[in-house]
């Protein structure tokens, strides 16, 4: 039988800080709906502070430097991959187009020939 090893979240100082920066963020977009009759930069303002505070609390517990040490390995990997040049993105989107024309058209050939079979030859309904 395989186990799994579930991963813990760290220190109970972590799961508070993790607990609070949650909080925070939601107290942010709270503050955005619940300031409706406010000017919308001001609404802004709160939910973009109540969204960076969250982050920056995040950023003291041990889940969150290990989620930026994530993405800062997941923006490395972008930049080795090898994108397609102009030329070549045009022509696969092409035959993406092209390949739909053709199975649309497959497609609709069979629905018919399968209809004609059905109704006309087996029930003999369209005569």
């Amino acid at each position: 039988m395989a186990t799994q090893q579930v991963e813990d979240i760290g220190t109970g100082a972590d799961k508070v800080k993790v607990m609070i920066a949650i909080a925070l963020a939601i107290g942010g977009m709270v503050a955005y709906y619940a300031l409706a009759s406010q000017p919308l930069v001001v609404r802004l303002l709160a939910l973009v502070g109540g969204l960076l505070a969250g982050v920056a609390v995040a950023w003291f517990s041990y889940p969150g430097r290990r989620l930026l040490a994530f993405f800062k390995d997941s923006w490395k990997e972008v930049k080795r991959v090898v994108w397609p040049e102009k030329k070549e993105t045009w022509t696969m989107t092409l035959y993406v187009f092209l390949f739909v024309i053709v199975m649309a058209l497959f497609l609709w050939v069979v629905d018919k020939t399968i209809e004609w079979v059905i109704y006309d030859l087996l029930l003999r309904w369209r005569r």
